[in-house]
């Protein structure tokens, strides 16, 4: 939990100031500092965390790369960083490869504070991979990246078993990367495999073109399904039905009914919100033709509404002003990006206070 409330306070730093970061130094005092700092490593501690480390490579004499994190006097980590807004290549890691052969090193990072890009020499012994094993997206951390993560903490450091990790995390990374290419364009092979298991007759090309959009809108909807699944079950589990709450019930005496959807979407609504203000100020109240969420349970301080009645289509209502703005979404997961205009809103109602 120490780990990713740390992270949690980074997250911060790089939604509030990243746009300014605009040089490497600047990314490694505000961020990769930090980073380190969260992973337990003292970056005061020159005999831990050793800055601008300098080896020389051949005729190449005094290069640096920015750190390297030292475990028992012996050099583990090597660590390249560049500026928060840059976008990061292999061509960024030149010094890493060169670096990688000639110290002990089994590890190595590109980061631009927000990124990191953790390597090993999982395909051949003493050379840096091409490709990472894993990346970090400090904008967008899931509860995986945690547990991976935690592997890198200097209390749980072993390299040996990282790099024996590091094959795996390579395999599903390379497994994640096709399925996400199968699921957007399915490949040929793939719709003859579902194909045959579902149709009877012969596969003509219009009958896989027919099963391509099939497989597309399946996934979406196991997806979706699980979602809503997943977001209904938490809040099952946080609002029992005893307890008396803004969404303690379905059905209420004068037939409203409070749909799964709009529950999932405001729970979405909520999770959003908690960047500005404490969860607890933001209620839903339910009416017959939308789903109002609210600032302090105030009708004149309305967050969105969720018009999520209709059978054919739903519409997220954001509001500036007192101008309220549709647009459809497919499922309540679709309000995530609409996050910054109910920030924006949040902040036109503290304004307003």
């Amino acid at each position: 939990m120490e780990l990713e409330a740390r992270l949690g306070e980074l997250t911060k730093t790089i939604s509030d100031h990243r746009e300014v970061l605009l040089t490497e130094e600047a990314a490694k005092t505000a961020l990769v500092m930090p980073f380190l700092q969260a992973l337990g490593y003292n970056v005061f501690n020159p005999s831990e965390v050793v800055p601008e480390f300098t080896c020389d490579v051949g005729i190449k004499k005094g290069e640096k790369v920015d750190y390297a994190i030292c475990h028992d006097g012996k050099v583990e980590v090597l660590i390249e960083c560049k500026p928060a807004k840059s976008e990061l290549s292999v061509n960024h890691a030149s010094q890493l490869f060169r670096y990688f052969a000639t110290t002990e090193a089994r590890l190595a990072i590109l980061t631009n504070g927000v990124i990191y890009k953790f390597y090993s020499d999982v395909d051949v012994p003493n050379k840096m991979d091409d490709k990472p094993f894993f990346t970090l997206d400090l904008a967008n951390t899931r509860k995986a990246d945690l547990k991976t993560l935690a592997r890198f903490t200097k209390g749980s450091f072993n390299i040996e078993q990282i790099v024996e990790e590091a094959g795996k995390l390579k395999l599903q990374s390379l497994v994640y990367k096709e399925l996400q290419r199968e699921f957007s364009e399915p490949s040929d092979e793939l719709v003859r495999l579902i194909g045959s298991k579902v149709y009877p007759g012969r596969l003509t090309a219009s009958i896989k073109e027919t099963f391509k959009s099939l497989i597309v809108n399946s996934v979406k909807s196991l997806i979706r399904d699980g979602v809503t699944e997943r977001l209904t079950s938490a809040l099952s589990a946080s609002n029992p039905p005893e307890e008396t709450d803004t969404l303690a019930s379905s059905e209420t005496s004068d037939g409203l009914e409070t749909t799964e959807d709009e529950i999932a979407g405001f729970q979405i609504v909520r999770a959003i919100g908690a960047q500005k203000v404490d969860p607890k100020r933001i209620i839903m109240r339910d009416a017959k033709s939308y789903c109002a969420v609210l600032l302090d349970d105030n009708n004149r301080k309305t967050i969105v509404r969720l018009h999520f009645n209709s059978a054919t289509s739903r519409y997220l209502g954001t509001f500036a002003g007192k101008e309220e703005t549709r647009v459809e979404v497919e499922s309540p997961v679709d309000i995530y990006k609409h996050g910054k205009a109910i920030l924006k809103r949040l902040d036109e109602l503290a304004g307003e206070a």
